[in-house]
């Protein structure tokens, strides 16, 4: 890392996008050295403008956000405070994550930490991964969920999936049984609001 920390920015609306840029090249010793609108941008990005911190949205689909972090530090923003999203980021290698409602101030310093090679979380964000328990769904639960989650029916989830509807059906059964729900739409529901989606 030189002297200056170079910066990519990877947000789906482009207003937050241009406006965080112009905000952190206020920051002393911050440049933003490139922006992308779309997550199969990111890894193109990272190769072209080797920067020394990819701050990410965590609506932002990435591919491989370990494969991210080997090449650079990884600081994600989210809206939402979900546990399960915090765990998942930070067995990926990130370094950085904080709610959207953070200061320009706090980003940055933010930043500049991940860049050092130090890790920075929200408090509030650790405090809740640190008291909730971990997913109680399994790999197949949580992708029929997620399918249906897309709207996707039981025939549609079991092509995706290569399983009989029958298997479906009792994944999904399942699923709503340990999320305490009376529908797939509130299992979706409930399991996104504990970051286990």
């Amino acid at each position: 890392m030189g002297d200056v920390i170079r910066v990519l920015l990877a947000d789906g609306e482009r207003l937050i996008r241009e406006a965080l840029a112009t905000l952190l090249d206020l920051e002393a010793g911050i440049e933003v050295a490139a922006q992308v609108g779309h997550g199969d941008e990111i890894a193109r990005a990272i190769e072209e403008h080797r920067p020394d911190v990819a701050v990410l949205d965590i609506e932002m689909p990435v591919d491989d956000l370990a494969r991210i972090a080997h090449r650079c530090g990884i600081v994600i923003l989210a809206s939402l405070a979900r546990p399960g999203h915090l765990r998942r980021a930070m067995a990926a290698g990130v370094g950085g994550f904080l709610g959207k409602d953070a200061s320009a101030e706090e980003l940055a310093a933010a930043i500049r930490k991940v860049a050092a090679g130090g890790r920075y979380l929200d408090a509030e964000l650790a405090a809740a991964a640190m008291a909730t328990t971990d997913s109680p769904l399994t790999e197949r639960e949580r992708d029929a969920l997620r399918l249906a989650g897309d709207g996707a029916t039981i025939p549609r989830i079991a092509i995706a999936l290569h399983l009989t509807e029958a298997l479906v059906h009792g994944h999904l059964s399942s699923a709503m049984s340990k999320l305490n729900a009376a529908s797939g739409p509130e299992a979706v529901r409930n399991a996104q609001r504990l970051g286990w989606l």
